[in-house]
């Protein structure tokens, strides 16, 4: 198979090493160092062991790189809905957590994640599933565990010595 090779004009050593003093960011930097690595003759897979990557990325980066130029670096935006819980709600959520959901007017001993999503209903008018809520849950450090009860078995002498106590008073009471 033929090596890969970085051949868009834009993309050269010395414009690398530019675009790696104006932005900042580690993700931006490990793109800017396996790029320089091809450029300087580095094999994808050389690059992808060294870095600790897939080859896979490291292919990506480099056709990228060929098809858009220097604008690889850059992270492309993520797709998806932007989450409702901003950093002051999860700290109003983290300080419920530390108390019991009944101070709070809901029906349940502990939390889970449909407690957690009727008190964010409740609080702050957010509407999310009780899936989303354990997972806010999980970030914020809890994790759902259910009580055990562990019933202690007394030894022989603790029987009896409680049995004696027990005969002791019994015997006082009945001289009152």
């Amino acid at each position: 198979m033929k090596t890969l090779q970085v051949l868009h004009f834009e993309v050269t050593r010395e414009a690398l090493l530019q675009q790696a003093e104006l932005i900042k960011g580690a993700w931006i930097g490990i793109r800017i160092a396996g790029l320089l690595l091809v450029l300087s003759g580095w094999k994808s897979t050389e690059v992808a062991k060294l870095l600790n990557l897939s080859r896979q990325s490291v292919i990506g980066w480099i056709k990228k790189a060929n098809n858009i130029g220097l604008s690889c670096l850059k992270d492309d935006l993520r797709p998806g809905r932007p989450g409702q819980l901003d950093e002051t709600v999860a700290k109003q959520l983290e300080d419920a957590l530390s108390k019991s959901p009944a101070e709070y007017g809901l029906s349940r001993f502990r939390w889970d994640g449909i407690v957690v999503a009727e008190f964010l209903k409740r609080q702050f008018g957010i509407s999310v599933k009780p899936r989303q809520a354990r997972n806010w849950l999980k970030k914020l450090g809890y994790v759902k565990k259910r009580p055990i009860h562990y019933y202690v078995q007394a030894s022989r002498h603790s029987v009896e010595e409680f049995r004696k106590g027990l005969k002791k008073k019994a015997v006082k009471s009945e001289k009152d």
